[in-house]
């Protein structure tokens, strides 16, 4: 876990940064500065098997370990006594969603951010190989296999496309149980949304995503049950949009919401 702290007589807020498969927290670092010169503190980290973390990289034994993992930031978050925001983006998405559908009131934040959230997959594997995976799930967990994205699937920015290209702490390698743990979540995500609670929700997707199923997103949030809810699609970025060439757009957009909520 790591911090980034403002001024606290003039802070305004703590967002908590959850971030998506493969990836890890430096990713979004400019979106932390970003929101420190706003005067908001930041808590973010790596999620269990990726980035700088100990233990087999591209693995967990079960989903509960991210939700145990980003229960901590958010406690650290509440110590601040200030409005907690989470920002989570693709499966970081999918855990905030899955971690809130557990959480007792007292212990809900003032907002929710989602970024393109994972909730089904763009491209799903043939139903052979799922059929497969159950019982390798049982006999081998731990055995990998290629993530399956293609270079250049997230942004359509060329810096971040050549820094991938070099980046040894992205996972690219995830395991049988990581895959069968992620579908099981989505589904509970999916199937289950009258136990998500009624905090403002934004969800911002990429019209051009390539690595979730926007459509999913979609039907997820017209579904949910929630008294001050907004979705923003944008068309033409890809999967990633708080690191695509319009990135400052989407910031804008997404701290225009947290403002709102702020001053009411």
């Amino acid at each position: 876990m790591w911090k980034r702290e403002v001024d606290r007589n003039t802070a305004r807020g703590v967002f908590v940064i959850i971030h998506g498969a493969g990836e890890y927290h430096v990713r979004y670092k400019w979106v932390a500065e970003k929101l420190n010169s706003f005067n908001f503190h930041v808590i973010f980290g790596d999620l269990p098997g990726q980035g700088t973390t100990e233990g087999p990289r591209g693995h967990i034994t079960k989903f509960e370990n991210y939700i145990t993992e980003i229960s901590a930031w958010v406690k650290e978050a509440e110590s601040y006594n200030l409005p907690v925001i989470l920002l989570g983006h693709s499966m970081g998405g999918l855990i905030t969603t899955r971690a809130l559908m557990e959480m007792k009131e007292q212990t809900l934040p003032d907002m929710v951010i989602l970024s393109s959230p994972c909730f089904g997959l763009f491209t799903t594997p043939p139903l052979a190989k799922k059929a497969v995976s159950y019982l390798l799930n049982k006999v081998t967990p731990g055995l990998k296999f290629p993530s399956g994205l293609e270079p250049g699937s997230g942004t359509r920015d060329p810096y971040m496309r050549k820094r991938d290209e070099s980046d040894n702490l992205l996972v690219k390698h995830v395991s049988i149980r990581w895959y069968r743990e992620l579908e099981k979540a989505m589904t509970i995500a999916r199937e289950r949304t009258e136990e998500f609670p009624d905090v403002p929700l934004l969800l911002m997707q990429g019209g051009d995503d390539r690595i979730v199923d926007k459509y999913h997103a979609k039907e997820w949030f017209d579904k949910v049950n929630l008294s001050d809810k907004y979705y923003k699609e944008w068309e033409g970025l890809y999967h990633e949009v708080l690191n695509e060439p319009e990135k400052n757009r989407v910031l804008a957009h997404m701290l225009g919401f947290v403002f709102m909520h702020l001053e009411k």
